[in-house]
């Protein structure tokens, strides 16, 4: 698959999910994820970063499942070695937005440790099994990171 160039430094798939999330929440909120070998349409939300070198805003699409009074996203980064520039910046401003649908909330991230971590491990997998496969290429234990909502 050719990527387009977007200007922007995101793959142009990307691009335009935010683009139709942006403009149609309804219809950007759910991502068919066939093409990157999940089950078909997953919920997902936009996360809304500070870039920790640059100081600019940065938003991404990420699946996401709903708990308690928040969300909890992965860090997979497809398996690579290294962490996603979103979750770095997290760690270094874990105050972030998130945009679900049509629902705008500002949230602080923390990462999931211990059993909390497994057990929310198993609730995405079950959503984007995948996830199991990253986890397998890779040395770094992926981070869950639960984004709690102030609600």
């Amino acid at each position: 698959m050719t990527e387009k160039s977007t200007g922007t430094g995101l793959p142009g798939w990307i691009f335009d999910h935010i683009k139709l999330y942006r403009e149609d929440p309804d219809k950007g909120h759910l991502w068919d994820s066939t093409a990157a070998g999940g089950p078909g349409l997953l919920p997902t939300l936009l996360l809304s970063t500070t870039g920790r070198k640059s100081g600019r805003p940065s938003v991404l699409p990420l699946i996401y499942k709903k708990v308690n009074n928040g969300f909890v996203i992965i860090a997979s980064k497809g398996g690579a070695p290294s962490h996603p520039a979103w979750y770095l910046n997290l760690l270094a401003n874990p105050d972030c937005e998130i945009q679900v649908a049509h629902d705008h909330y500002r949230a602080k991230a923390r990462t999931a440790e211990g059993d909390e971590r497994e057990t929310l491990w198993q609730q995405l997998v079950e959503i984007y099994p995948p996830y199991n496969e990253y986890q397998a290429a890779t040395a770094r234990e992926i981070p869950v990171v639960v984004l709690e909502t102030e609600i």
